[in-house]
């Protein structure tokens, strides 16, 4: 790993520490509210949240993850390492948006700032990507 930015690698470990601990809450909350398959009957139940909080995690933090290992490999500066760390945040922010909100159906600002920085940075990263 001495050619691999210990940023990247951490950012990665993270990414998977969220997306595991998003799949174990939603099966936590499964068993306290007996709903073993699909959605709670309320739009807005905590599990509903956890699942779309789990599911846009599973979404994104894959291809994340490559990008970062990627950019990583190949001797990152200053404003890549800045953009992996940001990404990360950006992901625990929207996760975080996700599960404490009120309503699925309304604006949140941790969302909106976690989902607007997720798709600049992973488009900043796919050029670095290109560009290496």
């Amino acid at each position: 790993m001495s050619n691999m930015s210990i940023l990247a690698v951490i950012s990665v470990a993270i990414l998977g520490l969220l997306l595991f601990g998003l799949g174990l809450a939603v099966t936590v909350v499964r068993g306290k509210t007996k709903v073993f398959t699909g959605t709670a009957p309320y739009p807005d139940h905590l599990l509903n949240r956890l699942i779309r909080a789990h599911g846009n995690t599973a979404e994104y933090v894959p291809f994340l993850a490559v990008l970062f290992l990627v950019v990583g490999a190949h001797q990152p500066g200053r404003l890549a390492l800045g953009l992996i760390a940001v990404a990360t945040a950006a992901r625990v922010l929207l996760a975080v948006g996700l599960i404490t909100c009120s309503s699925l159906s309304q604006p949140n600002a941790l969302r909106a700032v976690g989902a607007t920085l997720t798709y600049v940075i992973g488009i900043w990263l796919s050029i670095f990507v290109i560009l290496a």
